[in-house]
């Protein structure tokens, strides 16, 4: 049947199993706007306040669901608003397909109102993108963007459309998606064989574990890989949710505020085995000193990332999920008692310790952890309260914590917040947030109390920059340069002026009352914590340095 280019990409979102769409309309678009309007029966589209909230909230909905997330936005500024959430998607392999309009192709190049070079710009932060430039071609290249979305690594694809094949009409046969085939082609016998002999003669095993093991869905295999070698595991600040941290054989977190326990296993360590990771810099540090006493075995999807950072000992190429799986099998049961006992004696010795008796962030985010009973979806900005997030509420699953890693986006987490809700609708979901963050995107409260999303932002208002704040203290000499956040914004009356809930707390004994308050509203609720300026994230390893020199605080 003969359908207008907007219809197609009505159609292949359709075949593709999209419900649900984030965007903010504009003239190059308008036509693409006109066929979801003949469909909204079918595909929820969420309309931001900002192009890049859509960006954003599109992210948070694929990590949240394991879906591809779907943002629109018109040409020139349009485009360039999703920017920020594409690259935030790139760094952190999320699947989503960005759809853009252009100006019409005889005006292309031609510095037309509204025209940018979104595709070139975004070649260094998506996987492949795409400017249409026949009708024909629309049906099969949104088909390829979907595909190269999910497949292997995942990460963003972008697809820019000029208004004029957008009006156009071809032909369109629906097609059913193609199955995704697990990546095994270079898993070998050998190279099994080979990560056999080094976990069996291994007496001090360690597992690091990234945000690979969550996009390949091992959690279950994990579980059973790590009971089998008998050894204890730490995740990086992706990897939150992929092993329960409620487990015995669970260390923390890893890297520059990783637990004491977890920088200590690495560096001791007789054979690391790091799966789905990526060594970022703020898990190694100081690369020359790394797990100096280990071989590496690195699992990984990705061949890029073998040798990038670290250098390996041995490593296999797939899917995680069926590499462990294939491990699980291959390996004998192993007792490390004696190492074991040594992991647990750090523990004890070095806990994350914080205090019961004034009001603090790791206080809120337990308290927090007490009353959701560690089911709540979490999701977070960038800086102080992040880190004492993953820190303090113990993520038992996978999906359960959402956040910027690669990038560090500020004002990413109330976007990616109406994003998760409305992918997990039964689930409560929550954005721990920061004064600076919170500023930078806050209009969103406007599109999470449109749709009346449950959601509650937790923000932890120091007045400050309280990151960047942290690393002027300890190593600029307390030189505060424009990192004060004196501006006089009363939170609870701008969320009120937003027609959300606005509570606040100042001391100790307020936070349970408010939590439970916050946690009974079936409307968006922000929360105005008031902790302390000079609060600090600890444990810390200074830029650079080696992961034995960790300062507790």
């Amino acid at each position: 049947m003969q359908l207008t280019g907007a219809e197609i990409i009505v159609e292949c979102l359709k075949e593709q199993g999209i419900d649900t769409v984030f965007g903010y309309p504009g003239g190059a678009v308008l036509n693409i706007y006109d066929a979801l309007y003949q469909h909204q029966d079918e595909i929820h589209h969420i309309l931001t306040a900002h192009e890049q909230g859509a960006s954003h909230a599109a992210d948070g909905y694929a990590r949240a669901t394991g879906k591809v997330g779907v943002c629109i936005a018109t040409s020139g500024p349009g485009a360039t608003n999703l920017v920020t959430g594409i690259a935030t998607a790139y760094m952190d392999s999320v699947p989503m397909v960005a759809i853009t309009g252009n100006v019409a192709l005889p005006l292309l190049g031609k510095d037309s109102f509204q025209e940018v070079d979104i595709a070139g710009i975004t070649m260094p932060i998506t996987k492949h993108n795409y400017i249409v430039k026949d009708i024909k071609d629309l049906a099969d290249i949104i088909r390829k963007a979907f595909y190269i979305a999910k497949e292997g690594r995942p990460g963003p694809v972008l697809i820019d459309v000029p208004k004029d094949i957008t009006a156009q009409k071809t032909d369109y046969t629906r097609q059913i998606p193609k199955n995704i085939p697990s990546c095994t082609e270079y898993i070998t016998e050998r190279g099994l064989q080979k990560a056999k002999e080094l976990i069996e003669q291994s007496k001090k095993p360690f597992i690091y574990v990234g945000g690979g093991v969550i996009k390949s869905d091992a959690c279950e295999e994990l579980l059973a890989f790590v009971e089998k070698v008998d050894a204890p595991i730490a995740c990086s600040l992706m990897g939150q949710g992929g092993f329960p941290a409620t487990h015995s054989h669970y260390t923390g977190m890893i890297g520059m505020h990783g637990s004491v326990t977890s920088n200590k296993g690495i560096m001791d360590c007789d054979l690391l085995i790091a799966i789905g990771a990526r060594f970022s810099d703020r898990v190694v540090s100081k690369a020359d000193e790394f797990a100096p006493k280990a071989n590496i075995l690195h699992i990984d999807i990705d061949p890029a990332e073998v040798n990038k950072n670290v250098k390996t000992y041995h490593h296999i190429i797939g899917d995680v999920k069926e590499v462990l799986l294939l491990l699980k099998q291959t390996i004998q049961s192993q007792k490390h008692v004696e190492w074991m006992e040594q992991i647990q004696d750090w523990k004890e010795k070095h806990p994350l310790l914080y205090s019961k008796e004034i009001l603090s962030a790791p206080y809120v985010i337990n308290k927090l952890y007490e009353l959701t009973g560690g089911q709540a979806v979490i999701t977070t900005d960038v800086g102080q309260h992040q880190m004492w997030a993953s820190q303090c509420y113990k993520f038992t699953s996978p999906r359960t914590f959402i956040s910027s890693g690669g990038l560090g986006t500020m004002g990413y987490g109330l976007g990616a917040c109406i994003g998760a809700q409305l992918g997990v609708p039964e689930k409560q979901v929550i954005n721990i947030s920061g004064d600076g963050s919170f500023h930078m995107n806050c209009n969103e409260l406007a599109t999470a109390v449109e749709y009346n999303l449950p959601i509650i932002v937790l923000i932890m208002n120091n007045h400050v920059l309280g990151m960047v704040r942290q690393w002027q203290t300890m190593f600029y000499g307390e030189r505060y340069s424009h990192t004060k956040l004196d501006r006089g914004t009363d939170f609870v009356k701008l969320a009120e002026a937003f027609g959300a809930v606005g509570l606040r707390i100042q001391k100790i004994e307020e936070v349970e009352a408010v939590l439970q308050q916050a946690l009974a509203e079936k409307r968006p609720v922000v929360i105005d914590c008031q902790i302390e300026k000079d609060d600090k994230v600890f444990p810390m390893v200074a830029p650079g340095a080696s992961l034995t020199h960790t300062i507790v605080g």
